[in-house]
């Protein structure tokens, strides 16, 4: 390697040289790029943040009932609660029908099934009681209650209608976005030279040209199976250009190792999203993940080093990485659950036992803050499963009592936060990391004082932990705060999609992976400033370390698995809208007329 970055490096060495010669010219190039760089990242931004939470999201349509007064109303989802319920899906106002009266179901062969809730007025198909579960086909006379209603496709009309409407809504075109991105990676790019006067220059140009290219490859990859989406993808870049930059500032060597770890990232969001295409195949291995995610905390416990106080690290030869990252992608894999697993097994008892051991073995590993992390996702999981706040309730308390059994047998955890709340009073001690920082941010102000250009960096944890006050040293509060604010519309583009996600599963998985990505970035950014205790997490995308780069990019693809735009998602199958068509047309159109049969024959080729 390094015979390859000689000829490279000749060129930055006598870079290094001019610019010895010449220093006015690098110190008015990061006087300029200091007040350039947050303009561009709000162009960067912009179009990509309102995109996800401003264009509104029409469901997709995959039947419909028709109510006695031959009022239809539309199945918006592949699982669906029918009843009196506010809350229900398909909401029927009348008396004899229960709360949550039943579930109608599609399967990824698009058949349907319906499910008798334990209603007291009953469930009927075509006149014969439902006792569990039954097969229902279009056509079918369903009663609920004595109410019947008839389960038919939607017509042509309706198809059509919905189908332009949700073509208007198509996602905002990204390529400025990434046009800006690939002068913010160069612009960062020669202030990090600029900034170290050449040294390691090498590294540095061809990690972010390595990066730049792998961003373009996937966009025209993608674009040419006729992706539109890219909004969550220019976000992710963007805080990776940041990690790439922090780490070129406090660990210039580590360059390839991070570089790699955002390609393997984007290979993992790649294979993750394009498997959770498949919820029947996402169901076989539920629990083949929640082993996984046991095993590798397991795994880390045998033989993991103790690393700032927690034995979180496995090494393998040269390399070492954090297993529990890992561990969280698996964990939020085995805990979603589609609704007609919820309501078979409406229990979280299967559910609580593997938080518990999960949560049981960090606690051991003293990963205080990835155990939290775990617990948080949990309470959003089990909400969206059970929606009980009586039993959250109930393992909240057995949570504070579980803690207090830590603290009164290993009393030495405490000192760990002695300083939260008053660090300045313990600047040279257990305050040490909290105040540096702080004064770091502070000494960076509105633009910071230029990527390189930092000392947080010499303090330990600085590009992991402490990040959040590099990035304010280095690159200001504005594009500090831009990425905490893009790490938030992830959180809020996830609830928004849910609302017209397919199925439970993705509803639940998405949440969760939202849920985690902010809470994780709330642990790094106040501990790391004292308004909480500092914990030890990383900041998502952004922190230097292989394992949590893989980990954020992996989260992101339950959030891409929930995005139902058209054409918006590689990680879900178009709707079969052609298929539906046909049927609707064949119910409309008479028997023998030819023209009928003709048209539908050339579809069939087509």
């Amino acid at each position: 390697m390094e015979a390859m970055l000689a000829p490279v490096q000749s060129f930055f060495d006598a870079l290094a040289q001019f610019l010895a010669d010449h220093p006015m010219v690098g110190e008015g190039y990061t006087a300029f790029v200091r007040f350039l760089f947050p303009a561009l990242a709000i162009l960067i931004l912009y179009r990509a943040v309102r995109s996800l939470l401003r264009i509104p999201h029409t469901p997709e349509t995959w039947g419909q009932l028709s109510l006695p007064n031959g009022a239809p109303i539309l199945l918006t989802h592949w699982e669906n609660i029918i009843g009196r319920s506010a809350a229900a899906d398909v909401r029927l106002n009348y008396p004899s029908i229960s709360r949550q009266h039943a579930a109608l179901c599609r399967g990824e062969d698009e058949q349907w099934t319906l499910y008798d809730l334990g209603s007291k007025g009953g469930t009927q198909i075509n006149g014969e009681e439902v006792k569990g579960s039954a097969p229902v086909r279009l056509g079918d006379t369903i009663t609920l209650g004595g109410v019947p209603l008839m389960f038919l496709p939607q017509t042509v009309a309706e198809r059509e209608e919905l189908d332009e409407k949700r073509r208007m809504e198509r996602p905002a075109a990204i390529w400025p976005s990434f046009l800006w991105l690939t002068v913010f990676q160069v612009l960062t790019c020669v202030q990090l030279i600029v900034a170290g006067g050449g040294a390691n220059g090498a590294q540095i140009a061809l990690a972010f040209l390595g990066l730049t290219v792998v961003m373009w490859l996937y966009f025209v990859a993608l674009l040419c199976t006729r992706c539109v989406g890219f909004e969550l993808e220019t976000i992710a870049f963007f805080l990776s250009t940041l990690s790439l930059a922090v780490t070129a500032s406090s660990a210039p060597e580590s360059l390839f190792k991070q570089f790699l770890a955002i390609l393997l990232g984007l290979v993992l969001f790649l294979v993750l999203g394009i498997f959770l295409r498949d919820l029947g195949r996402v169901q076989k291995i539920r629990w083949l993940m929640a082993a996984a995610a046991i095993g590798l905390l397991g795994i880390t416990l045998v033989a993991g080093s103790r690393k700032y106080g927690a034995v979180n690290w496995l090494t393998i030869g040269s390399m070492s990485f954090q297993p529990s990252e890992i561990a969280k992608i698996c964990y939020i894999f085995a805990g979603s659950a589609t609704l007609e697993r919820l309501f078979r097994r409406r229990n979280l008892t299967l559910f609580i036992v593997l938080t518990g051991v999960c949560i049981g073995l960090l606690g051991i590993m003293s990963d205080f803050g990835t155990a939290a992390i775990f617990f948080v996702t949990f309470l959003v999981i089990a909400y969206l499963r059970s929606g009980d706040w009586t039993t959250l309730s109930l393992i909240c308390g057995a949570a504070v009592f579980g803690a207090g059994i830590i603290v009164k047998f290993k009393p030495y955890i405490l000192s760990r936060f002695a300083s939260w709340g008053h660090a300045w009073e313990a600047a040279s001690t257990t305050g040490y990391q909290q105040t540096r920082t702080m004064a770091a941010a502070a000494s960076g102000g509105l633009v910071g004082m230029g990527p390189g250009n930092g000392w947080l960096y010499k303090i330990p944890a600085a590009d992991t932990d402490l990040v959040f006050g590099m990035v304010c040293e280095e690159w200001g509060l504005l594009i500090a705060l831009l990425a905490v604010g893009a790490i938030i519309t992830l959180a809020l583009f996830a609830i928004r999609a849910a609302r017209v996600g397919r199925s439970s599963f993705y509803t639940i998985a998405a949440c969760a992976a939202g849920s985690l990505l902010v809470f994780q970035t709330c642990l790094n950014v106040f501990g790391s400033v004292d308004l909480l205790p500092l914990t030890g997490v990383t900041f998502p995308f952004v922190s230097n370390g292989g394992s949590a780069m893989m980990s954020a990019w992996g989260l992101l693809a339950f959030l891409k698995a929930t995005d139902t735009r058209e054409n918006a998602s590689f990680a879900i199958r178009s709707a079969p809208a052609r298929r539906v068509t046909q049927e609707a047309r064949r119910r409309a159109e008479p028997v023998g007329d030819p023209f009928a049969r003709e048209e539908e024959a050339q579809d069939e080729e087509d």
